[in-house]
């Protein structure tokens, strides 16, 4: 794993893509603090950059980092969640700014996943995660169903975990800083 994250890395560091296992779906990533890199991800997703990404972090630490203020209930999902769960704060800072949404929110998850801990860690940043598939099309459950437009548009492939069969994507909770919690996929 080490070899692999350390490839990973070096292609992170350098704005390319990586297409990796996250603890949920097989991802295209990049560093989101890179305006150039993000916009290679909507190239590649075909995506309009009006719809956000999802961003990992590695802990509590990485996300005030990004997120100016965390609501205390956003700590307290995080800890006792028992699937992963992608959370979408206000006032996000420090991240590209065409991966913030328009409102000033991002969408954000620490991954219970090895990989993407250390990735994370040894960045010591957030890496851009959204599903590896074309914008429209269905997202892809193993690495087999990953479309080759994907697999030829990213700079690396992360060779680990790619006979598992991905759950589904995470479940995602808008928090807002007035306290208003609502669910916009379960």
């Amino acid at each position: 794993m080490i070899e692999e994250i350390n490839k990973a890395l070096q292609i992170l560091k350098t704005g390319g893509l990586i297409l990796y296992p996250t603890d949920t779906v097989w991802g295209i990533g990049c560093d989101a603090t890179n305006e150039e890199a993000v916009n290679k991800v909507y190239k590649l997703k075909e995506r309009v950059d009006s719809k956000a990404l999802i961003c990992l972090v590695a802990d509590d630490r990485m996300l005030k980092k990004y997120v100016k203020n965390i609501p205390a209930v956003a700590l307290n999902i995080i800890d006792v969640t028992d699937k992963p769960t992608t959370i979408i704060y206000d006032e996000a800072q420090n991240l590209a700014s065409n991966l913030i949404a328009e409102n000033g929110t991002i969408a954000i998850r620490i991954p219970d996943d090895e990989f993407c801990f250390q990735l994370c860690r040894r960045l010591n940043g957030a890496i851009v995660s959204t599903s590896a598939n074309i914008s429209g099309f269905p997202t892809p459950n193993s690495f087999k169903e990953i479309q080759p437009a994907i697999l030829k548009g990213v700079d690396y492939v992360v060779n680990l975990q790619r006979e598992k069969i991905c759950s589904k994507p995470s479940s995602i909770i808008k928090l807002s800083n007035s306290g208003v919690v609502k669910i916009i996929r379960e």
